[in-house]
């Protein structure tokens, strides 16, 4: 049971740092230290998406699973939970590096507006 707990527990931050990943610079539109913690954190998911590597989180989930007797699965967090919903089947390889690449691209454009506003001389109404 414990294990069980515990998997879902590394599920539930997975997926939470994937929507920061894909969101975060929103967020440091209304709040700007979060761009400190955005940044690195974008860097890092499209990398994995782009360099086709596995999250460490994924294995981590995976054994969990297995110890506390559930079954496993094969490949990464995002094909197992999130390419059946928004992806086609057998995703190609150029398509995941387009992804990594709007991922990026949409983020520039939102750091550029970030970076915008904080040139900006804030007044008041």
């Amino acid at each position: 049971m414990t294990y069980r707990i515990l998997a879902d527990l590394v599920l539930v931050a997975h997926g939470l740092f994937v929507a920061f990943v894909m969101f975060g610079g929103l967020l440091a539109l209304w709040k700007r230290w979060v761009a400190f913690l955005h940044l690195p954190a974008l860097a890092w998911g499209a990398m994995v998406i782009g360099m086709g590597w596995i999250c460490p989180l994924t294995p981590l989930e995976v054994s969990l699973r297995e110890r506390a007797g559930q079954e496993g699965y094969a490949g990464g967090f995002i094909a197992h939970y999130v390419l059946g919903i928004i992806y086609p089947e057998g995703i190609a390889r150029t398509t995941q590096v387009v992804l990594a690449a709007l991922l990026i691209a949409g983020n520039i454009i939102v750091y550029t507006l970030w970076a915008r506003r904080r040139r900006l001389p804030m007044t008041r109404a």
